[in-house]
């Protein structure tokens, strides 16, 4: 379908999708959720292999576009915020794996978004900020998604000043997976995806899902669930295909079932 602030172009592995309004500093408007949301979905139902989510122009992501919420009653925020938390929890949900790659600055709902994605790759030139902190209205919603990247202590600190952090401290505190030049950007986050989706899609798709679900719940809870997931999908053709390959020295032959 045609998208007025994102491209998406379908490549023979995976689904590329780029943010592509930067005259708005790539800003999470209504409009651009609604299209990320609805072009993830799709994705999500069709038979690429990942998702490398992107942006054009020198910013990332501004996060929230102000334009769609000055004047706004607390009813219009509250629809502007669950359509956010619906696209964040869309890119958790999706069987795929969601890659990020980041060339420049991302901010509050941008800063989100990649904290929300699977992995992330960064330019040397990316920077990253949740900037409530240090303005009037605070960072709350972002805030789900950094603590859950970088842990407390340095969470606080992205919220409560408000500074930006570069790419180096972004990966040493775990809001990315790792960084790069910035005219290997695009190569070094097609690597990661490459290699984040070789395997059976029925088992990666299952696997991420339930990496989400166990990963807040307490250890014998998460021991409990995982247990029983991974029992069951012992029983599925491509776990038992990988079996009888290790036992017959073999590469195995996947079959998505």
């Amino acid at each position: 379908m045609d998208y007025k602030r994102i491209l998406v172009e379908d490549r023979e592995t995976h689904t590329t999708v780029t943010l592509n309004h930067p005259e708005r500093r790539n800003s999470l408007s209504l409009e651009t959720m609604t299209e990320l949301t609805r072009a993830l979905r799709e994705t999500g139902e069709s038979k690429a292999r990942g998702v490398l989510l992107r942006a054009a122009g020198p910013v990332f992501s501004s996060g929230h576009d102000y334009a769609d919420m000055v004047g706004q009653d607390l009813s219009g925020m509250r629809a502007l915020l669950r359509r956010c938390t619906e696209l964040m929890v869309t890119i958790q949900s999706i069987p795929q794996p969601v890659v990020a790659a980041v060339q420049g600055l991302a901010m509050a709902a941008g800063c989100q978004l990649v904290a929300t994605c699977d992995l992330a790759v960064a330019s040397e030139e990316a920077r990253f900020s949740t900037p409530g902190g240090i303005g009037g209205w605070f960072c709350t919603t972002p805030m789900v998604a950094v603590t859950r990247a970088v842990g407390r202590k340095r969470a606080l600190e992205l919220l409560l000043t408000g500074e930006a952090i570069d790419a180096p401290t972004a990966a040493d505190w775990g809001l990315v997976n790792r960084v790069v030049p910035a005219k290997e950007l695009d190569a070094a986050a097609e690597e990661l995806l490459r290699r984040a989706t070789r395997g059976s899609p029925l088992s990666k798709g299952i696997g991420k899902q339930a990496f989400y679900a166990q990963v807040d719940l307490d250890q014998a809870k998460a021991y409990a669930y995982a247990l029983e997931v991974m029992a069951s999908t012992a029983l599925t053709a491509d776990a038992q295909e990988q079996m009888r390959a290790f036992v017959e020295k073999r590469l195995p032959a996947f079959q998505g079932r």
